[in-house]
């Protein structure tokens, strides 16, 4: 649902006037990235300075960003902590004909309070986990199957197995009665939304106006255990926000929609207030989604609620989802199982050299990539998604580093490649998922994504805090990470993007 925020946009969220009275996401998003390693690398945020054509050339910096935090056990904090300060000292917040800080406009909401309805589901609590799959649903065995097939073939990291296991055998994992949840694009293709109604949790669901959606939502709600609080503009239906003002639950449920939805991007401060007001544990996801610079905007107005609920409580839970379509430092067994599938390429290998002067067909993890114990950094940044989309996530890992740090309970998980419909739109990029499979990467349907990432959410909520133990720049998702295969394909996935998209072209048209 929060896809038509303008980037150009002086309301709310917005980004900095640089010196040509422009917006220029570009420059914003390389200032980010200088900043944020310059502490640890000099050299490297002087590079990233020098980027004349940062659309073009972002993508070399933002993996060695990654590299750089394996320097030594605090790189990758020092980066998240510079990182997300840039982001508040560059990111501005229009009110009216001025702009403030954002963290200014997050302690003084300007609007008035939101309201709230609550539509409480109909039906008994759905325990057990099922998962949607290539049209059919898996139940029970079949999906711990599932699971250890999608290990032996590279598609998920080991812990997967584990952790689908917790699930399937401790009722408790999905109980999710009395749990509160705040979901930041409820509406969004892989948020949670669904699945934490079906297991009896209280979604306080943040996502803009539009009656057609809520009334979606609102009847998932109904046909749930769960209970959906929605928040309420006065301004948008007196007579739904007057009920409610007065005690009076309103009944209504088209009414409620047509009343019902936020503006992210330019209500953060009172949203965060909204939040505020849930008493009890509280656990915070950010899910919202939106193309290009629109995405960044999201991502910065969804941290500020975060951060302000951060230092305002110390219940709080911070969710997101990582993308796979990054840069990372992967554990050492993924590292040795793509060079394995490397040294096996046999006569395919020969046939392949003379292409790989034009740069396809290259190892996935070259000379230059290795880190001690074996570790690696992995590359699948995607040039068609663009350095908009890779700031949007690095935000949300900073935060998750940041607040796991800070004491906060973190749930961030890694997604895997998924048809979305914003990657449906991108030709190039719809393409390329069609004949991935040919380089040992599966693309997962959008339901089979959010269950599986759903019911990891829930076992971060409600399994005893980790304490883990990784090498220094490894992300704490790595043990379950279901990346699809990129981790252990035997070839750098940018070097066969082009080749999977002609096959898949191919296979199209078959």
């Amino acid at each position: 649902m929060q896809d038509r925020i303008p980037t150009n946009r002086t309301q709310g969220v917005c980004f900095p006037l640089g010196g040509d009275g422009q917006r220029s996401t570009q420059a914003t998003g390389r200032a980010v990235f200088a900043d944020c390693v310059r502490g640890v690398d000099p050299g490297l945020a002087e590079r990233i300075e020098h980027t004349n054509d940062w659309r073009r050339g972002y993508l070399a910096p933002l993996r060695d960003i990654v590299q750089a935090s394996a320097s030594s056990p605090d790189a990758a904090l020092a980066i998240a902590q510079a990182g997300l300060a840039s982001v508040y000292q560059r990111f501005r917040f229009g009110v009216g004909d001025s702009e403030v800080a954002i963290r200014d406009a997050m302690t003084s909401p300007a609007d008035p309070p939101l309201g709230s309805a609550e539509i409480i589901g109909r039906q008994e609590a759905q325990p057990g986990f099922s998962l949607p799959y290539r049209g059919t649903r898996l139940f029970g065995r079949q999906v711990t199957a599932l699971v250890d097939s999608w290990i032996d073939r590279g598609i998920a990291e080991p812990g997967l197995a584990t952790a689908i296991e917790e699930v399937m055998d401790d009722p408790q994992v999905l109980d999710l009665r009395g749990m509160h949840v705040a979901v930041l694009g409820a509406g969004a293709q892989l948020g949670p939304t669904r699945s934490l109604l079906r297991w009896g949790a209280t979604v306080h669901a943040i996502d803009l106006p539009g009656a057609a959606s809520w009334q979606r939502l609102i009847a998932i709600a109904r046909s749930t255990s769960g209970t959906l609080r929605i928040p309420i503009n006065a301004d948008r239906l007196p007579s739904i926000a007057h009920a409610i003002a007065e005690g009076v639950h309103p009944s209504d449920d088209a009414g409620v929609a047509q009343a019902a939805g936020v503006d992210l991007v330019g209500q953060a401060p009172g949203i965060a207030v909204w939040l505020d007001a849930v008493s009890g544990p509280l656990a915070i996801g950010s899910y919202a989604y939106a193309d290009g610079a629109a995405h960044v905007l999201l991502s910065v107005a969804s941290d500020a609620i975060v951060s302000t609920l951060c230092q305002r409580r110390a219940d709080l839970t911070v969710a997101s989802l990582a993308t796979p379509t990054d840069a990372f430092i992967v554990p050492a067994g993924a590292v040795d199982a793509s060079r394995a599938r490397w040294a096996q390429r046999g006569l395919v290998g020969v046939a392949q050299t003379p292409l790989r002067i034009t740069g396809a067909f290259r190892p996935n993890y070259p000379s230059s990539s290795r880190l001690g114990g074996g570790t690696a950094v992995q590359d699948s940044l995607v040039p068609q998604q663009g350095p908009n989309y890779a700031l949007a996530k690095r935000i949300q890992r900073w935060r998750a580093l940041v607040a796991a740090t800070e004491g906060q309970r973190v749930s961030i998980n890694l997604a895997p490649a998924t048809r979305t419909r914003s990657v449906v739109r991108n030709r190039v990029l719809a393409a390329a998922y069609a004949g991935a499979d040919h380089f040992g990467v599966e693309v997962f349907d959008p339901a089979t994504s959010t269950a599986l990432m759903a019911a990891l959410l829930a076992r971060d909520l409600t399994r005893p805090r980790p304490v883990p133990v990784q090498p220094p720049g490894m992300e704490p998702f790595a043990p379950t990470a279901v990346h699809g295969g990129l981790w252990r394909t035997a070839y750098a996935p940018r070097s066969v993007l082009g080749i999977a998209a002609i096959l898949g072209v191919f296979e199209a048209r078959a």
